[in-house]
């Protein structure tokens, strides 16, 4: 019932199907600013659930080679600040799912030093934007699971 809401594969499904893998393929590839016209379901690959986390994971995953994360301490400004606004932006998605939140909680326990200090650098609040941001998006899966509860209630009383 809630296994779309809750971000679950059905039993029968395997985890990562033929789509799934192709998504976080190209996902991989991207630049942030691919990313955002993704996540704003603008480019040519259809946005998802697995689309979503595919993204958040390239940002909270080391590289394999390397070791290294997404976004580094030296990088310039303006790719930390289109990464912070990535993740505000996929907070807002529609698509999000628990799984999804769970990737941003972990995206702010990563990247929090490096959050707080181009706050203080840059007199912005993003640290604070993004917890606020991960509130928020825990009360809409739960709006949305709950709507989605009702909905099968009147719909079996037909």
């Amino acid at each position: 019932m809630f296994s779309k809401i809750l971000g679950k594969k059905k039993e029968g499904e395997s985890e990562q199907t033929k789509e799934h893998l192709e998504i976080i393929n190209k996902v991989s590839k991207m630049n942030l600013t691919e990313m955002r016209s993704f996540v704003n379901n603008n480019g040519p690959i259809p946005l998802s659930e697995e689309g979503l986390i595919a993204v958040l994971d390239k940002l909270i995953t080391p590289h394999p080679q390397t070791n290294t994360l997404y976004i580094q301490q030296d990088d310039m400004d303006t790719k930390k600040r289109k990464a912070f606004e990535l993740v505000l932006l996929i907070s807002k998605s529609q698509r999000i799912t628990f799984e999804a939140v769970d990737r941003l909680q972990k995206f702010l326990e990563t990247y929090m030093t490096l959050i707080t200090s181009y706050d203080k650098e840059h007199k912005e609040i993003y640290a604070s934007r993004l917890s606020d941001a991960v509130e928020i998006s825990l009360k809409n899966i739960n709006k949305m699971s709950n709507l989605k509860a009702k909905m099968d209630i009147l719909g079996q009383n037909d």
